[in-house]
C-alpha cells in the first residue's frame, strides 16, 4: 500500500529526520512500542527521554526495552509529559531531532485514565521551545474515546496558530473512515522559539 497507515507514517516522519546519536523524546511511553523504535533510531550513542504518569506504563516499557537489550540509552520519567521542559536536562535543549506522542488512554491498561489538553498542550509547547530547528514532533491523536474530541479540538486550535515561521505544521488524516479513526499531526521546526 503506497498509503502508510497513520501510525506507520508517525514513525516515517520520524526515520527522515532522527539521526544515530541523537536526543529523542518519547513524551507517552504507554507499552514502550515507541520508546524502542526511538532507542533503535538513535543507537547507543543517543539519547531517549521518555514520560508517562501510569507506573505499569514505565514497567511495561523497561520490560520490553530489556527483552530487545536496547534500554541502555533510555531515560524514563514517570511523572506527565507536561513536565518534560523540565525533567530534560538544559545541557539537551536545543538538541532535541525528535520526539513523538500517542495520545488517548494506555492499551491493555485503564481507559478512564487519558491525555488531556491542557497537558498535552503545555507538553508541545515545551518540545517547541527546546527541539532543534528541523527536528520533528510526531503525535499521534485518538478522538474516539470520552474527552478525546475535547483534546483533539485544543490541539487543532493550538498547531494552526502556530506561526509558519516557527515551524510547518502537516495534518495525515485518512478522511473516508469510520468510527473517528486516529490521525497525525507532524509539526516540523524552522526556527528557534521567539525571546520572551
Amino acid at each position: 500500500m503506497i498509503l502508510e497507515p497513520v501510525l506507520a507514517f508517525s514513525h516515517s516522519v520520524l526515520e527522515k529526520r532522527v539521526q544515530p546519536g541523537d536526543i529523542v523524546v518519547d513524551a507517552t511511553v504507554g507499552n514502550g512500542h515507541d520508546t524502542l523504535f526511538l532507542a533503535k533510531l538513535v543507537g547507543p550513542a543517543g539519547k531517549v527521554y521518555g514520560f508517562d504518569i501510569q507506573e505499569i506504563a514505565i514497567r511495561r516499557t523497561k520490560e520490553r526495552l530489556e527483552k530487545e537489550r536496547a534500554g541502555q540509552n533510555v531515560v524514563l520519567f514517570h511523572c506527565g509529559h507536561e513536565e518534560l521542559l523540565h525533567r530534560i536536562p538544559e545541557k539537551d535543549h536545543g538538541k532535541i531531532s525528535g520526539a513523538i506522542f500517542n495520545l488517548g488512554y494506555l492499551p491493555k491498561g485503564d481507559h478512564t485514565i487519558i491525555t488531556k489538553p491542557e497537558t498535552t498542550l503545555k507538553a508541545v509547547e515545551g518540545l517547541l521551545q527546546i527541539t532543534a530547528p528541523g527536528g520533528v514532533i510526531s503525535i499521534v491523536v485518538y478522538e474516539g474515546h470520552p474527552g478525546g474530541k475535547a483534546e483533539k479540538e485544543a490541539l487543532l486550535d493550538y498547531v494552526q496558530k502556530i506561526d509558519q515561521t516557527r515551524a510547518r505544521v502537516l495534518m495525515y488524516r485518512f478522511i473516508n473512515q469510520k468510527n473517528d479513526p486516529p490521525f497525525c499531526l507532524a509539526i516540523e521546526k524552522t526556527a528557534p522559539a521567539p525571546d520572551r
